[in-house]
């Protein structure tokens, strides 16, 4: 597939470095592959949260007046520069979320490298990217659910598994039904865990039933949700929280951890904040972990566990590429489950 020297490409703009971005589609040009990159025609591409914080101004970027938005994105390698040896042309793959985070621990330098932020992002037709910033999608899965890994997909498997350390067994609670809840949901019913999920919305409930959610409730009903969500559990607690909520829901989660727990702190749906109990947490041997996506060794892994479970992404809506704003829209709107994408191929 030839590769043509120009495309059309969405750009967040802004006047100055700092405030409000707003959303353009541009002509740009098609970089060829240079040493060690390889030139990916980009199938499909999905929101996370994120990118509306950043679309808002409220997410640090750098000094930017101009970027290519989202981390999340999937296609087929149509070109390599010289000395590419991972990839050929015609693989299908995802874009890691920090380009130089290949495994072990995070470092400063790593986390200076996420697409989106402080690199052009994915919303673009194509994409020429370091070889090393890559990896093969399952097989079973399309490129719009592939699309929807990177970000909300690393994160649920690195706080439940690189982390969180999940046994066979362990109950988990979830907050909400945007990606990360949704991945953790998948991952926990293919892993042989019980899931405890929350949402204001029953007929979200009901569809995590559907995909195997162990227990449910209504926070908007229960507004001491810890409370059911302890009765679920006998009295014990849970042993994973993947907390997305933030300062809002932070107290809620800590009161349903059980002895000996793991509660991955990851989001600021309600706002970011909250205060941890150190000594409840040292009374009951518990732990807290920060968790900013993950690495390359970690999408590889969660991408064998895909593989081998057969596990399928939620994708909530497609959305033309043409119309690339309405998901950004649905974002805010929260009226949706799982993951949005957008489809380049529409």
């Amino acid at each position: 597939m030839a590769a043509p020297s120009t495309q059309k490409q969405y750009r967040l703009v802004r006047s100055g470095t700092q405030g409000p971005f707003t959303l353009q589609l541009v002509d740009a040009p098609v970089r060829a592959p240079g040493a060690n990159e390889v030139l990916v025609k980009v199938h499909a591409a999905s929101l996370n949260r994120r990118d509306v914080f950043v679309l808002g101004g409220g997410y640090p970027v750098g000094p930017r007046d101009s970027l290519v938005p989202l981390s999340d994105g999937a296609g087929e390698v149509i070109a390599v520069g010289p000395g590419v040896t991972r990839f050929r042309v015609g693989d299908r793959v995802a874009a890691i979320f920090f380009q130089r985070w290949l495994s072990g621990r995070a470092s400063p330098d790593f986390l200076s490298s996420a697409l989106g932020g402080q690199l052009d992002g994915m919303l673009t037709q194509y994409i020429t990217i370091s070889e090393q910033g890559l990896v093969t999608i399952p097989s079973g899965l399309s490129y719009e659910e592939a699309a929807t890994l990177p970000c909300a997909g690393v994160t649920a498997w690195n706080g439940l598994f690189t982390r969180g350390h999940l046994q066979r067994g362990d109950t988990i609670l979830l907050e909400g039904t945007g990606g990360v809840s949704s991945f953790g949901l998948l991952f926990g019913v293919a892993a042989g865990a019980k899931v405890i999920i929350t949402s204001s919305h029953d007929e979200k409930l009901e569809r995590a039933r559907k995909l195997g959610a162990f227990g449910t409730i209504n926070y908007k009903k229960t507004p001491d949700w810890e409370k059911p969500a302890r009765e679920l559990t006998g009295g014990l607690g849970v042993n994973q929280i993947l907390e997305v909520g933030g300062k809002d829901s932070l107290s809620h989660a800590l009161k349903s951890l059980s002895v000996g727990g793991h509660i991955a702190l990851i989001g600021g749906l309600g706002g970011f904040g909250g205060d941890i109990p150190v000594m409840a947490l040292l009374g009951s041997g518990s732990t807290a972990s920060g968790i900013y996506v993950g690495s390359r060794a970690d999408f590889e892994a969660m991408n064998a566990f895909i593989a081998e479970h057969h596990v399928k992404p939620v994708v909530d809506r497609l959305i033309p590429y043409s119309d690339a704003k309405a998901a950004f829209d649905l974002m805010e709107s929260d009226e949706f489950f799982g993951k949005i994408v957008i489809s380049m191929d529409r």
